[in-house]
């Protein structure tokens, strides 16, 4: 079954959300999805039910008990810093190679759709020499790149697709996470960024699901 990255330009723009999304309509068409949050900073277990990995069990119809989250997120750090930051707070570092281990042997034995959410945007530092565009050119999973409708966002979106084309990172789609408060048309963003890359683009609004694009196609391809 097919394998796929979600990544995206930053911090806080959607990947959670648009995992989340997609691993709901994978498991309504009867499909064993299964999301991957390896690498977590600013995890608090006391808050562990709003966390991302949460997110991501609640898709899946699991329940956020702390042994479900640490299945599929094992490297969590308290401090909401990039992962190098924040493991060095710990005294700690992220074990790059069992981190992209861990990818790569859960693909090979789950039978279905997986999804592998990253952390932050491209080219967030996970140690001392690898950054996200590292693990996704290590384990060769087409990614999907969220992206918000932010004033700004256009740049972020045409920069980060340039630099996963340099490292051979097919990219299936860009996905538009609405940003609150953005006061750029979505309709605006989607012509120009038309203009200039070739990459599918879709939009999926955060306020319901109702409105949401068909994502699976994406990791079905």
């Amino acid at each position: 079954m097919s394998r796929l990255f979600i990544t995206a330009t930053g911090t806080d723009i959607g990947k959670t959300y648009v995992s989340a999304l997609l691993l709901r309509q994978l498991r309504a068409k009867g499909l064993n999805a299964l999301g991957l949050k390896p690498v977590l900073s600013g995890f608090d277990e006391a808050t562990r039910a709003d966390s991302d990995p949460a997110r991501l069990l609640e898709a899946m119809g699991e329940a956020a008990t702390p042994e479900a989250i640490a299945s599929i997120s094992p490297w969590r750090f308290r401090a909401p810093l990039s992962p190098d930051m924040a493991a060095k707070a710990e005294g700690r570092a992220l074990p790059y190679g069992e981190m992209v281990a861990f990818c790569e042997e859960t693909a090979a034995r789950h039978e279905g759709p997986l999804l592998v959410e990253g952390v932050g945007g491209v080219m967030v530092p996970l140690d001392a020499r690898h950054t996200v565009l590292d693990w996704m050119a290590d384990l060769g999973f087409p990614a999907v790149l969220v992206a918000g409708t932010y004033l700004g966002a256009i740049s972020h979106t045409l920069t980060a697709l340039a630099v996963l084309k340099a490292r051979g990172v097919p990219v299936r789609a860009v996905v538009l996470s609405e940003s609150e408060g953005a006061t750029v048309p979505t309709a605006e963003t989607v012509a120009t960024l038309r203009r200039f890359c070739e990459a599918e683009i879709r939009v999926a609004p955060r306020g319901g699901s109702g409105n949401s694009p068909d994502l699976t196609d994406l990791i079905a391809g």
